[in-house]
């Protein structure tokens, strides 16, 4: 068992997205100055959102939300502890997934009250045989003062302060209750110098971390110096901290009163609060608990209220004895009172210091000639936010010259060119042949990746793909030429494949490709794979090389991103046609009739 329930260093993984209790660990995490959110990611199985926005002081910080525990755990593998919020209906099946099916958890935290006993009793069990510290259920969950708190644990970042939970101090506190495990942090705090760990292990009647469990973990924790222990009416967890006393496993001072003395006025089977909190025979009153635990030499005072002076006590001479020292006060940042939220997020640039920067890097870095970055780097940082390899980058600048113009009768450069010919700007003339980029005009892009991809990752063959295509109605993206031919071959195309097989890891996708191509120019020759099929397909065995999982180039196809290369490329042509016709003063473009199949019937009269 580990020594200490949480460092600074620990980081979780929040089933629900509770924003409340996710933003007051956030403010405590800023509070104590930590380096890092003690919230790596939220589980949200209904949310379509990738991020939920919090504050981290009066800036912010943006939490990725994913639909799963094993997504997030994948993407942060060293988020270890599991804060499950779900309802009691659900964090059964929550918690046994992570246990079962994720793996990785150290730590999980169930606050849902009121599962079934004996769901209940069957995932701590699982959890315990994988060596999984469960806190919970019916919990506010656990704290390591300085270092990660759960959730709501201490109340208010006014109320942590005044508790010192915001720095380690000597006691560990264990209790069922999370209301007087607050209250008990602040008469620590009050007569004594705090907490170093503490935790509400939860009132239900069966409980994943046990009194014993924890107080065992304390011991080894050189932190702890002495521990208070909250028992309650019922059960008998308190008598094998007897035992470990006696045995002598626990050697370290324990304070420890068990509450629901006043149960002996009350007729047998009384229900004080928890699940548990209900004595079943006399070994089970607060009584004769309290009465064990002082002849086991356990510190327990004559009353609740005695509670503070016998703290006190213990603390004062452990100090005198040189095993607590003196702590040294640490600096905290302070929330603001007023925080407002932005409106917009960017995480590609950033121009508010000395100099902008794109992804992070100097945009002199990239942009200076001696620096020998191009193009292709620039787009690989404000679009992928990642530095691509020089063949990954050489091979996006071959695209973008490559569709960068077709000539002037496409619909893109026809409507740049009638637009400048009317007299209009060079970004108003461009936006009206960007406009007719779309499905139809260069969309084959898109459909080819889209496609070819679906086809390769369900294992078909190219004949069970031509076949599916055929039974959806739709022609075959990227396949398919007026002009070109397996006799008259496209020079762009077999530039572009010549490239790839050269310079590119693998082309798996191409390679499938080239198989359906064999067959559809069986049936007839300008079936080629054509220009805008190879850049989509290749796009795809770009992005697989570079190690993108399957999900993710999926989205960027979806995303548009295969379209945003055709947007860029042949903007460089619509301009040259603008400035053309701007150059050359054309006048006014009208259609001639002669072009124009007019078929106008008198109205009819109603």
């Amino acid at each position: 068992m580990a020594q200490r329930l949480f460092t600074r260093d620990t980081q979780a993984i929040f089933w629900n997205n509770n924003k409340n209790a996710i933003q007051r660990m956030l403010d405590y995490d800023y509070t104590i100055k930590r380096e890092t959110p003690s919230v790596a990611a939220i589980v949200a199985p209904t949310s379509s959102n990738k991020f939920e926005k919090f504050f981290w002081g009066g800036d912010e910080v943006m939490i990725p939300v994913y639909r799963s525990t094993k997504e997030a755990k994948e993407a942060h593998p060293n988020a270890d502890v599991l804060l499950n919020f779900a309802s009691f209906r659900t964090a059964y099946d929550v918690t046994m997934d992570a246990v079962d099916n994720v793996g990785g958890f150290r730590v999980i935290m169930i606050t849902a009250e009121g599962i079934p006993e004996r769901l209940s009793r069957k995932m701590i069990a699982n959890a315990r045989a994988k060596g999984v510290t469960v806190i919970g259920p019916a919990t506010v969950g656990a704290i390591t003062p300085g270092a990660f708190k759960i959730a709501n644990v201490g109340g208010t970042i006014d109320n942590i302060i005044k508790s010192k939970l915001h720095r380690a101090g000597s006691c560990g506190l264990v209790t069922r209750s999370g209301g007087l495990f607050n209250e008990l942090s602040n008469i620590i705090a009050r007569n004594a110098d705090g907490i170093a760990e503490g935790v509400a292990i939860g009132g239900d009647r069966f409980v994943g971390s046990t009194f014993i469990d924890n107080l065992l973990r304390m011991e080894q924790n050189p932190d702890v110096k002495y521990m208070v222990l909250l028992g309650e009416v019922g059960g008998t967890e308190e008598y094998k901290v007897i035992e470990a006393v006696k045995s002598g496993k626990i050697k370290k001072p324990i304070i420890a009163w068990c509450i629901g003395t006043i149960a002996k006025h009350y007729s047998s089977g009384v229900q004080f609060g928890h699940a548990g909190a209900s004595a079943n025979d006399d070994r089970e009153t607060a009584e004769a608990k309290n009465k064990a635990m002082k002849e086991a030499g356990i510190h327990v005072p004559n009353t609740f209220n005695d509670l503070p002076d016998e703290i006190a006590g213990v603390y004062k001479q452990l100090k005198a004895e040189g095993v607590i020292s003196e702590i040294e006060e640490p600096e905290i940042n302070k929330i603001p009172a007023y925080r407002r939220p932005r409106q917009f997020v960017c995480t590609i640039s950033d121009d508010r210091g000395e100099e902008a920067t794109y992804a992070g890097y100097p945009i002199s870095s990239v942009a200076l000639p001696e620096t020998g970055k191009t193009i292709g780097d620039v787009i690989s940082l404000l679009w992928f936010k990642k530095v691509y390899p020089r063949w990954a980058v050489d091979f996006i600048e071959t695209v973008l010259k490559t569709v960068a113009d077709h000539g002037p009768a496409v619909s893109g450069a026809h409507n740049a060119k009638v637009t400048a010919r009317a007299g209009k700007s060079v970004v108003e003339s461009l936006v009206t042949g960007l406009l007719t980029i779309g499905p139809r005009f260069g969309g084959a892009i898109d459909g080819a990746a889209k496609y070819f991809k679906y086809a390769n990752d369900n294992n078909m063959s190219p004949k069970e793909f031509i076949n599916y295509m055929k039974k959806q109605g739709i022609p075959i993206p990227g396949i398919g030429h007026r002009i070109k031919s397996l006799k008259n071959p496209d020079l762009r195309v077999k530039g572009l494949m010549d490239f790839a097989k050269k310079n590119f890891p693998a082309t798996p996708l191409l390679d499938y490709a080239r198989e359906v191509e064999k067959l559809t120019t069986s049936k007839k020759e300008n079936l080629i794979l054509n220009v805008d099929g190879t850049i989509g397909i290749l796009m795809v065995d770009m992005w697989r090389a570079l190690g993108y999982s399957e999900e993710e180039i999926d989205e960027f196809i979806e995303s548009g991103t295969l379209n945003s290369f055709f947007i860029l490329g042949r903007t460089i042509g619509f301009i040259g046609h603008i400035l053309d016709e701007k150059r050359l003063a054309m006048p006014m473009y009208r259609t001639p009739w002669d072009d124009i199949l007019y078929d106008v019937k008198k109205a009819e009269e109603i």
